[in-house]
């Protein structure tokens, strides 16, 4: 028979699947020794079965935690319900990843109108029994019973200004009462009954509240954008109240051992007296640093120092607490391996290992690779930023820098960057869970309550965006849609600001910015990644400055030089029309004569940068019709240019109309049309290899003929190829090696890849059409779709960003199978989109791929994922 339910003192950190990450850490600080309140947890299986069962709590199950709730009532030596001796627990979500803020919690549950009296009876503090019952009626109401909490909180905020109480700690036991009595009277109105009474029912549907905030909205969301499986639920913990809030010897907060911004040794957080643990993170109040907890309690302060030694030495890593004082006790309520930026990951991780607590694998294993994405872009111009005058001036919640236009509204930032905002800066009074996909789009955020634990700057930090709290320098008006300044500027919707994550301060201006530098701890560690990786990582430039921000980031050559972007210049697309309109074979190469100098001098200077690592050149790939005008006014404009009449032009323009141009007149099918057209792409690749070796350089270019799906038109071209090669080689005198290759994007090439292979000296998977056509859909369109295919759980994540594995990706590993037994010794690589994606590249590294190419600014994220996947033993990937 199944175990649903363990006590805390039955399990360890090792059972994280099973009782989540909370639960597992629960159990084994409590086999530490150190001091957590006691509880039992409630397993992800059993979240996995309420799903199954059609969310119902199986009767075995819900015998099982009432059974555990009598054995941890006689560990406590108190009694659930029972007013003369009461029992209250805290019920907390605990996924496997943690997961700050998605979930819900309910805290002092197992209050009712008798259980109130008596706990205040018992503590002889009716204020602190009311202020108790007040904040479970909005959780409970709020979590289980969805009654909107701003409702609950327009009601305190009523009763605070009636007695005059800037805070809820002003209020007295019996304005405390009023709340409660209008809280459920609201309740009453909202729900058409009473408040629950009875605590095992409400145990139950807390419970249930918390399996099903798994698949709230906004759960699904962080789980999409950090790669976490819907099917392995939540644990739930049930755990003994400590109280915060008992008065002025009592509190709560959340500290890390090291900063979680900078990565520096020292402990950090903050922490508020007579509060309970939601004040502190929702930004409430704004809570002091830990160190001034030593003048406040100094035995508390120096125990919780000791344990937070203990517990960053035993998990060997830095840790993110959360702490209650009791009447001057101190318990530990959580510990987990802290949410850091991208700049403290790197240096904890190199700090870790010089410490000597651990080795440089397990210090790879430390950084998430996507967070490097933080560091791999522009800061502020030091310049500007000496002679830009602060507006206002906040917490430092979240590194970096952000310039973009002010929204309100996550949902508006949302719908901006569908519209094609690039700029984004959320501006919030404080944040919260609902509002991740604004925060996910935005390159900054800012908001006017909340300190550096609160929700923005937790999730900020783990986003690896740019975040100022706390700003209480401005005024912000959510409603109408704008904030003044501490000068009395006013900053409308749209309007462009400035936020420097490292100093808290924010500008009424757009900044200019630099480009950031691989030196010091990411240096380091990316010396340990290439060390352990075997896995190459290539970048896809198109141009001399991206290759020379590739190389400077690291890459190791170039997988996917897209030729076609190299004619959409003002001074190339001329040429490039005059070709596509031409109605003879020789007015073609005529024009296309004009175009061999410019793409020979491209690849030189691709070739120069790249310094002798390998440039694949594809040739060209998309269909004519996207480098002529579509509308009318600009049809007639070329027709002048080109001295063609406006009729013709119109209709050589309609004539290239594709119904389904994915799937048309392009790729390899423009060559075996247009022959002229690769004889003069090969021309320009072997004369400027021929050229820049002459300056003694060593390149070997290789030639990638795009969309083959049968052997006769790769072969069809790669005669094209090397007949030219050929005739350019023996003009010019010399030897050159180079390569013929196949982008692998069409299901039936990956089916008949030992055949191509014949032809074929290097396969590179271009998973971005790969995944449109075995998907049956166009990646520009699915956006208007995927949404309701994650809310129905039919799609977890977007198969463009993330590679499908189960169907594209079985075609790739058959493809790199059957491409080896022809050509044993066949170069292997991917350049569609996810050759930046950490899982994807960890699947490159099990299939036997030899490289990966992404854009320049993913490369150093390759580059650890690559070493993380070898690390893992997850494969046979080769240099």
């Amino acid at each position: 028979m199944s175990k649903y339910v363990y006590l805390f003192s039955e399990g360890n950190a090792s059972m994280k699947n099973l009782l989540g990450g909370k639960g597992a850490n629960l159990a084994e600080m409590t086999g530490l020794g150190l001091p957590v309140p006691r509880g039992f947890t409630v397993t992800t299986e059993a979240c996995t079965r309420y799903y199954n069962d059609g969310k119902v709590i199986a009767a075995e199950i819900e015998a099982e935690i009432y059974q555990m709730l009598a054995r941890t009532e006689q560990i406590v030596g108190k009694n659930f319900g029972d007013p003369e001796n009461p029992f209250l627990v805290s019920v907390r979500s605990g996924a496997r990843a943690s997961m700050p803020g998605m979930m819900d919690t309910i805290l002092n549950l197992g209050l009712n109108d008798q259980v109130v009296e008596g706990l205040a009876k018992l503590t002889n503090n009716e204020r602190f029994a009311y202020d108790s019952y007040r904040r479970f009626i909005q959780m409970f109401s709020d979590v289980v019973m969805e009654v909107e909490k701003p409702r609950f909180e327009k009601i305190l905020d009523a009763v605070k200004e009636e007695n005059g109480a800037k805070f809820d700690t002003d209020l007295s036991a019996d304005n405390l009462k009023e709340v409660v009595k209008r809280y459920k009277e609201l309740f009453k109105a909202e729900k058409g009954f009473e408040f629950p009474q009875e605590p095992k029912i409400q145990l139950m549907e807390a419970v249930k509240a918390v399996f099903r905030s798994w698949d709230n909205p906004r759960a699904i969301v962080y789980r999409r954008l950090n790669d976490i499986p819907g099917d392995w639920g939540t644990a739930v913990n049930v755990q003994e109240m400590v109280y915060g809030n008992m008065g002025n010897d009592s509190g709560t907060g959340v500290a890390f051992t090291r900063n979680p911004s900078t990565g520096e040794k020292k402990l950090y957080g903050e922490f508020l007296m007579n509060a309970q643990g939601e004040d502190v993170v929702a930004g409430i109040r704004t809570p002091q640093p830990m160190e001034q907890m030593r003048a406040v309690n100094e035995a508390a302060y120096n125990q919780f120092v000791e344990t937070a030694n203990i517990l960053e030495n035993h998990y060997r890593d830095m840790q993110d607490m959360e702490f209650t004082i009791e009447k001057g006790k101190l318990f530990m309520l959580q510990t987990r391996n802290g949410k850091r930026t991208a700049a403290a990951a790197l240096k904890i991780a190199v700090d870790l290992v010089n410490e000597g607590m651990i080795d440089r694998n397990e210090a790879l294993m430390k950084v998430d690779p996507k967070q490097l994405d933080a560091l791999l872009h522009p800061n502020f111009e030091p310049k500007a930023l000496k002679s830009a005058k602060p507006v206002a001036k906040g917490l430092p919640a979240s590194p970096g820098a952000a310039t973009g236009r002010v929204y309100f509204e996550a949902e508006e930032a949302v719908e901006a960057s569908k519209g094609g905002e690039k700029k984004i800066i959320l501006v919030r009074m404080e944040t919260s869970p609902e509002d991740i996909e604004g925060m996910h789009v935005s390159q900054g955020i800012l908001t006017g309550r909340g300190g550096m634990t609160s929700h923005a700057a937790v999730v900020a930090r783990g986003m690896g965006t740019c975040c100022v709290a706390g700003c209480s320098d401005i005024r912000i008006n959510e409603e109408e849609k704008y904030f003044i300044d501490r000068d009395g500027r006013k900053y409308m919707e749209g309007d462009w600001i400035s936020l420097d994550g490292s100093t808290g301060n924010v500008y009424g201006e757009r900044l200019p910015a630099i480009e950031p530098e691989m030196t010091g701890d990411f240096s380091t560690l990316m010396q340990w990644a290439d060390e352990v990786r075997t896995l190459k990582v290539r970048a896809n430039a198109d141009t001399p400055a991206d290759a020379a921000q590739a190389i400077k980031f690291g890459a190791e050559g170039i997988g996917l030089c897209r030729t076609e972007h190299m004619f959409f210049e003002p001074d190339r697309i001329p040429a490039m029309r005059e070709m596509i309109v031409s109605r003879t074979e020789e007015q073609r190469r005529k024009a296309l004569d004009k175009l061999l100098p410019m793409q020979r001098s491209d690849f030189e200077g691709l070739f120069r940068e790249m310094q002798g690592y390998p440039v694949t050149i594809r040739f060209l790939d998309p269909p004519l019709h996207e480098f002529l005008p579509q509308a009318e006014v600009d049809i007639e404009a070329l027709a002048k240019e080109m001295e063609m009449s406006f009729e013709d032009l119109k209709g050589i323009v309609s004539s290239l109309h594709e119904f389904n141009p994915m799937m048309g007149h392009r790729g390899c099918r423009l060559a075996v049309s247009y022959p002229e057209i690769a004889e003069m792409q090969t021309r320009a690749v072997i004369e400027a290899a021929i050229n820049v070796n002459a300056k003694g350089m060593s390149v070997v270019p290789e030639i990638m003929i795009p969309l083959v799906g049968e052997i006769k038109e790769l072969k069809y071209v790669k005669d094209i190829v090397v007949r030219t090669a050929a005739e350019v080689i023996e003009k010019a005198g010399v030897k050159l090696e180079y390569k013929v290759g196949t982008m692998i994007e069409i299901p039936r090439a990956a089916l008949t890849a030992d055949d191509i292979a014949k032809e074929a000296e290097f396969f590179s998977f271009g998973t971005n059409d790969l995944t449109q056509m075995t998907f049956g859909f166009s990646r520009d369109d699915a956006g208007k779709f995927l949404e309701d295919y994650y809310a129905k759980k039919i799609y977890e994540s977007d198969p463009f960003a993330k590679l499908d594995q189960t169907g594209v990706g079985k075609l790739v590993e058959m493809a790199a199978k059957l491409g080896k037994q022809t050509r044993p010794d066949i170069k292997l690589g991917i350049c569609g989109e996810h050759g930046g994606d950490p899982s994807s590249i960890e699947f490159c590294h099990r299939a036997g791929l030899n490289y990966v190419s992404c854009s320049p600014f993913r490369v150093p994220i390759a580059r650890l994922a690559a070493a993380q996947a070898a690390i893992g033993g997850g494969g046979l990937g080769q240099k």
